[in-house]
Parts: C-alpha cells; structure tokens; sequence
C-alpha cells in the first residue's frame, strides 16, 4: 500500500548539529579518536568542538535518526515524517528547525531550559569519518513529553515507529513506549536501528530490553559485529550472515510478525535475514565511482531512511533495501548528511 501522507512515519532520536571539518590526523591523535567510529564526548573532548569551529567548518543539521527522518520525507509524499527528541532554547536549535522545515519533516521537540542543543564534531579524513557527540539537551528527553496531550495522539495515528539506538542512551522507557504501542496492535512496525559499535559494547543491556519488540532491525557490520562479541557464546566471531540470522531469531513479543535484520556493509552486498527462513539473503550495492564520492557521513541514516521509506510504502524488501542504497548513494555526493534539491525521484536499479 502507499502512502498516503499524515504522518504515518515518527522518528525518534537525539537531534544534533553536526560541526563538521576535514582533518589530517592531528585531531583525531590528539582527542584519541578512531578514524572511522562514533562515540560519546567526555571531559577531555570538550574542547574539540571550538578547535573544529577555528578551521575551515560546516554546520550541517544531524542526529543519526533526524538524518534518516529527512530521508524517508525525501521519498514519501508530503507530510509523511514527524520527528521528536530534545533541544535545547538557542540558536542550534533554530537551524535544527529551519534544516527540518525546508526537508518538509514536522518536529516537536522537548525543549529544555537549562542545556544547549546537543552538537557532533565530525572529522573528515578521506573515506573515514569519526563522530564524536556531546548529547547536551538531547540527553534530557522525557517520557512525559511522548505521554503528553500534544504528542501521544500522532503516535497513536501513526502507524510506523524508527528509534535510533543512539536513543538507548538517553530514555528507553520512551523506546518501550513506542515499541509495545506497536506490538499491541497488528497494523503498526517498530522499526531499530543499532546506530553504533559502542551501543551493543556498553548499552547491550537497554538495548536487549528493547530487542523482543524489534520489527525490523538496522544496522552495518560493524556494529553487528559488536553486538555479536557483546552476546558471546556460540555467536561470538560469527560471519555477518550467521549474526543476521541469529538476530532475526531471537524471541519476538509480537509472534504474528517475522523480524527482518537488515545489515549494510558499505561496498559489499547487503545482508538480510528473515526470521525462520534459516539463510540469509544478500543484494548487491549500487555502484558509483570513487571520483563521485564527497562525503560518507550519514551514509548510513540515508540507507536507513530510504529503506524505511520502502517499508512504509509497502515495498518488498528487496525493493527497499533497493531504495536505501539509491539515498546512501545521493548522499554521498553531498555534504554531510544531506540530499540533493531539486528533489531526484527513485528509480529501481
């Protein structure tokens, strides 16, 4: 089935502005980041943020799930996509608005008094990009901000739930929420995405809370990987099919619905593994040539928010991973994590 607009589709996460700067090591050596990673900020990061804003910068609207929020809108008609997560009251939050407006995402954001709006410093070396994210107001959202006479009524009229894993991190009673109103009623997908490495590695626990209500499950091999070797026992340094499989297999609340893992691996095919079918299935990437590539940061959320995209429109999986792989490849011909104006239509490859 279609879709027919009115919000059929809310995004939860943690909303970012990404400051973003190309980088020749000498940050990432002198912060102790990886080349290709993402993870929180501690004391000894915080000045990186105002060392990236003295260089050559963007400052570009993010959060893994807003990103892939934006995505999805890309693909489905008008107001499709409404997104929430916590801001803070300051001018990041107003460019948040304004990038969100101008992709036809609705928001409604918790707003807190007394913490700026979260930021990423994103490093740019090459091919490898390493996020590092100070959550600020996004780590304040609230239950009671989804429970509220505002909000609860369009999570009850929409039918498809996305929560980024980075979510884990900040208010899994909100996640619950989300993921049992999916499971009581038949109609409605619950849709996770790992997000990143270090969310199996540390949050393996939040995260499992929220596993037997996983729908549809996102991810990319490295972070399949992680929570392979978080789980341990037989699973542990498996190969990305086997952990697809083993992850579509775990116990479902809503038994009605076979769980579908869909696992990324850049150039390499696509893994997707349906619950009781045994073996994975694989779909090769599009193609695109190295000298088209500009930036791979939120390549990711854009495979993320076209897949979703498909889901929501009712496409068959291969279609939809189809889909996502189509926006990751727009993307990374822009900027961070952004799509290309005027808007390109989809087309099967």
């Amino acid at each position: 089935m279609a879709s027919t607009g009115d919000y059929q589709l809310l995004c939860l996460g943690n909303p970012l502005l990404d400051i973003q700067a190309e980088d020749d090591e000498s940050l990432l050596t002198k912060y102790g980041l990886k080349p290709n990673d993402a993870i929180l900020a501690e004391e000894k990061h915080m000045p990186l943020y105002a060392e990236i804003v003295s260089r050559k910068h963007a400052l570009i609207a993010g959060g893994a799930a807003q990103n892939a929020a934006r995505g999805a809108q890309y693909i489905l008609p008008p107001s499709s996509v409404f997104y929430i997560g916590c801001v803070g009251q300051d001018d990041y939050a107003a460019q948040l608005r304004s990038a969100c407006a101008a992709a036809g995402v609705r928001v409604e954001y918790r707003v807190d008094d007394t913490q700026p709006t979260g930021k990423c410093g994103v490093l740019i070396n090459g091919s490898n990009r390493s996020l590092c994210t100070h959550l600020a107001a996004a780590n304040e959202y609230k239950l009671d901000h989804l429970k509220s006479p505002e909000i609860w009524p369009l999570v009850e009229k929409a039918q498809f739930y996305y929560v980024g894993g980075f979510h884990v991190t900040v208010c899994v009673p909100a996640i619950m929420a989300l993921a049992k109103e999916a499971a009581a009623k038949p109609e409605k997908t619950f849709i996770m995405n790992l997000s990143a490495p270090f969310i199996p590695q540390f949050f393996k626990q939040q995260l499992d809370e929220t596993s037997p209500y996983w729908d549809y499950l996102i991810g990319n091999e490295t972070e399949a990987a992680a929570w392979a070797e978080a789980e341990g026992g037989d699973i542990k340094g498996k190969g990305i099919a086997e952990i697809a499989t083993y992850l579509a297999g775990l116990k479902k609340a809503n038994e009605a619905r076979k769980r579908v893992v869909v696992i990324t691996q850049g150039t390499d095919p696509t893994v997707v593994a349906v619950q009781g079918e045994g073996k994975a299935r694989e779909y090769p990437v599009r193609t695109i040539g190295t000298e088209e590539i500009y930036d791979t940061n939120g390549a990711g959320d854009a495979f993320a928010g076209g897949f979703v995209a498909g889901i929501v429109e009712g496409k068959s999986l291969q279609e939809s991973v189809d889909m996502g792989q189509w926006l990751a490849r727009l993307s990374i011909k822009e900027l961070g994590p952004q799509y290309p104006y005027p808007k390109q239509t989809y087309s099967k490859a």
